[in-house]
């Protein structure tokens, strides 16, 4: 089981392989996460990692809850932005307060990235579900609709659950599978190929990819 670190997207740039291909990839901020609470098994009924990262800024200290504020004093950590836990097989090579750096990843080929997608606003059923629409003739009245949704007599309703407009983006996507082109551990940046949920400055969530190479 692999550690879910934290990380911000920076944006998109380009680099270039040893054969000179251009391969478009993500860079992902990932400045060094600290374990702020440590489950055991016998406790917590599972053995696990919790990790933070970000820092709260001196001037929103103010907005950190007391219990939260005892949670990471009681870690000997910063009061912390952001949380994740992660699932262990052992948790005896971990302990507060200790910082886990993209070292970590160092070998890995491969990742899961995980983030919430950019929100589109509210959009009709062409954009949102790919529909066709009616025809585009002038006398046709019909043209971005979804068409009837309706029932005869029996059962004389519409069945819940069916396309319509609504609500497009802003969810939980993972990506899995990306390719690791590079680790800078020295300024805490990420190189992964191809693109990542979210928009820049978004955080986003990785892990070591839990079905390539296996």
């Amino acid at each position: 089981m692999s550690l879910k670190f934290i990380g911000k997207k920076v944006g998109m740039t380009q680099f270039f392989d040893k054969n000179g291909n251009i391969v478009p990839c993500t860079v992902i901020l990932a400045a060094p996460n600290i374990i702020t609470q440590i489950k055991v098994k016998e406790k917590d009924g599972v053995n696990a990692v919790q990790l933070g990262a970000f820092p709260v800024l001196e001037k929103d200290q103010k907005r950190v809850a007391k219990p939260q504020r005892g949670h990471f004093a009681k870690a000997k950590a910063p009061n912390c932005r952001f949380l994740a836990e992660s699932k262990v097989d052992d948790v005896q090579a971990f302990q507060l307060g200790q910082e886990v750096t993209l070292g970590y990843f160092q070998g890995t080929e491969f990742l899961d990235v995980s983030g919430t997608s950019k929100g589109k606003g509210y959009q009709g059923v062409m954009k949102l579900h790919g529909m066709a629409g009616g025809p585009a003739a002038h006398g046709s009245g019909f043209h971005r609709h979804a068409g009837s949704t309706g029932m005869r007599t029996s059962p004389g309703r519409c069945f819940p659950g069916g396309k319509r407009a609504s609500q497009m983006g802003r969810e939980a996507v993972t990506i899995q599978n990306l390719m690791v082109v590079s680790i800078d551990e020295t300024n805490s940046l990420l190189l992964v190929k191809g693109a990542v949920p979210g928009a820049k400055g978004g955080v986003v969530y990785f892990t070591k990819a839990a079905k390539k190479g296996k």
